[in-house]
């Protein structure tokens, strides 16, 4: 079945740069059609550095791109999604936390991520390649569209020869335009500037510190002039080298090394080094056309990559700086801007183990690139799960309002067809819930949802997967031991001794009208009426203050009674999987 074309007068984020990209496309192409073989195609891109674990913050890089490429596709055009591997980067420092790793991988610091050792017992065959190999599954997961580019690769085969000789011809040009920006010292207020918000959270100004404004690598520093090229060693095979001379007619590239090797290559033949960085990425622009490229605010502010790429890109390239939106940083459950350089960071594939695709499609689909949000591990999956579930029947009864809806449909499908879903999106919470509580035990489970509605029980696991098995995984790998659920195993007499006849008589009333109510929604019913029942109230009146006050208590005691606590999952789904049976036994019957 075809995919309806997104209008362009869609009031979301993305449907504003699919019309600006377009625009641009075609103002770079004059006269062209978009309606054949022989029509240009639209170039976006990101990149991504497998320093480490590429964690939800760099998934904005994608995304961002992504959905925007995805719209246009929708509308009929072709469309190329570029990711560059930036695997011939630096291997910069030893990230903590990273399992099969220890301090003796600091020897390999210099060197390109290619030539790193993989973790111990990886199957990959260098540190790049083991990272990359958990995104692209992620990717693949969330059906994302693209071309992978791997820098080695490109380095290596001489793809860039051109551009890298016409960098080093043009290097006073390159030079100069760096030089605009080598005053600016302070980037911190720069991304304060970027994120218009008081007060800026440390953590981000310590990326920007690290990464913005004037700290990245432009090449500077040499005492026989700016060169915007650095060799790889081929004695140690790192970049600690200074370029000491160069001949514009002969190539010859003459460097030394901290090792103590030096020698004279000629860069027309030689393929062992690479741009730096804010030089290598406008020539990128230049080389793939790209129209649209998001950046973090980290790369954004006055003197950092992006800006200064745009000036380098035109006045030495002869190309167009991309469209290229800040996005603001994810945050996981209160944590600051994520950083791969830290342990424990989670990464796309943690995230799909607890959630659907399509959810986590969504937290990026429905934000302005330039809004920060965060990615909840922690109890705020369930609200997030349920407000999830209200946006889809708002969508299926059509009283979703018109961003919601593109929202929406973008987290659910892409331009080549509907992402796998749950065939009963049963709530999550519940879903949780039953996981917690049977540990495991299919047939156990199986039995408590097929009782909470009986008039359409589910008959197979298969019908609430994958949903059930991502709730399950959140129960067993995000929720601390202690606040598991253990259903007692005998009754807890001294409880059951101590309470007075309102007590007794509350419990009485639960468990009789248990058979008559052994369902979701009659459970439901059942555990608040029983306080309604007790103040001689009619059990669908509307509660009071007294009475919430009272059916506190009332679940409180169930409670303390069926797994030793004050609190538990909800009651109703908690009674369904302990069952009828055990609940009279723990309650007295």
């Amino acid at each position: 079945m075809p995919i309806v074309a997104q209008s362009s007068t869609e009031t979301d984020w993305v449907s504003r740069f699919a019309d600006e990209v377009i625009a641009e496309s075609e103002r770079r192409a004059p006269g062209a059609k978009h309606d054949g073989a022989a029509s240009p195609v639209v170039v976006v891109a990101s990149g991504l550095s497998p320093s480490g674990p590429i964690h939800l913050g760099n998934l904005r890089e994608v995304m961002t791109p992504h959905l925007v490429a995805d719209e246009i596709r929708r509308r009929g055009y072709e469309v190329r999604h570029l990711i560059s591997w930036d695997d011939y980067d630096r291997y910069r420092k030893v990230p903590a936390g990273v399992p099969g790793v220890d301090e003796s991988w600091a020897e390999h610091i210099g060197k390109p991520l290619t030539s790193v050792p993989a973790p111990a017992g990886s199957a990959y065959p260098n540190w790049a390649e083991h990272f990359k190999a958990a995104m692209t599954q992620a990717l693949d997961e969330l059906g994302v569209e693209y071309d992978g580019i791997s820098q080695t690769e490109q380095y290596t085969a001489g793809a860039y020869r051109e551009q890298i000789l016409h960098a080093m011809k043009h290097r006073a040009d390159i030079d100069a335009v760096l030089d605009r920006y080598r005053t600016k010292k302070d980037p911190k207020q720069q991304v304060k500037k970027q994120q218009g918000q008081k007060p800026v959270d440390e953590a981000e100004l310590e990326a920007a510190e690290g990464s913005g404004a004037a700290s990245e690598d432009d090449g500077s520093g040499g005492g026989a002039g700016y060169f915007p090229y650095k060799p790889y060693c081929t004695a140690c095979g790192k970049d600690l080298t200074t370029v000491t001379a160069y001949d514009d007619e002969s190539t010859a590239l003459s460097y030394t090394c901290v090792c103590g090797h030096s020698e004279t290559v000629l860069l027309s033949e030689f393929n062992g080094g690479k741009l730096v960085w804010k030089v290598d990425w406008p020539m990128r622009w230049a080389y793939e056309g790209v129209i649209f490229e998001p950046s973090g605010v980290d790369h954004s502010s006055p003197g950092s990559s992006f800006v200064v790429g745009g000036q380098i890109v035109r006045e030495v390239f002869g190309g167009v700086q991309p469209i290229g939106p800040m996005y603001a940083f994810v945050g996981i459950s209160g944590m600051a801007k994520m950083s791969s350089s830290k342990g424990g960071v989670p990464t796309p594939g943690d995230a799909l183990k607890i959630m659907e695709a399509p959810l986590l499609r969504w937290l990026y689909a429905r934000r302005r690139p330039n809004q920060s949000f965060k990615i909840a591990f922690d109890q705020e999956i369930q609200r997030l799960y349920d407000e999830w579930d209200s946006l889809e029947k708002k969508v299926a009864d059509g009283t979703v309002l018109p961003a919601d809806a593109a929202a929406h449909s973008r987290a659910i499908r892409t331009a080549a067809g509907e992402l796998p879903r749950t065939p009963r999106p049963l709530s999550y919470r519940t879903l949780a819930s039953v996981a917690d509580i049977t540990a495991g035990h299919e047939d156990q489970a199986l039995r408590i949802l097929s009782e909470l509605d009986p008039q359409h029980p589910v008959t197979s696991l298969d019908e609430v997967r994958p949903r059930f098995d991502r709730a399950e995984n959140w129960i067993t790998t995000q929720v601390p031991a202690e606040q598991r659920t253990v259903v007692r195993a005998e009754p807890d007499t001294e409880i059951l001794g101590s309470l007075d006849d309102a007590g007794r008589e509350s419990l009485r009333l639960l468990l009789d009208g248990l058979d008559s109510h052994w369902s979701l929604d009659g459970l439901t019913t059942l555990v608040y009426g029983v306080p309604k029942v007790m103040a001689g109230l009619e059990p669908d009146a509307k509660p009071t203050p007294e009475l919430k006050v009272a059916q506190r208590s009332f679940f409180a005691l169930l409670y303390k009674l069926l797994v030793g606590r004050d609190t538990g999952p909800r009651l109703p789904t908690l009674l369904l999987a302990v069952g009828a049976e055990r609940v009279r036994k723990l309650l007295g019957a």
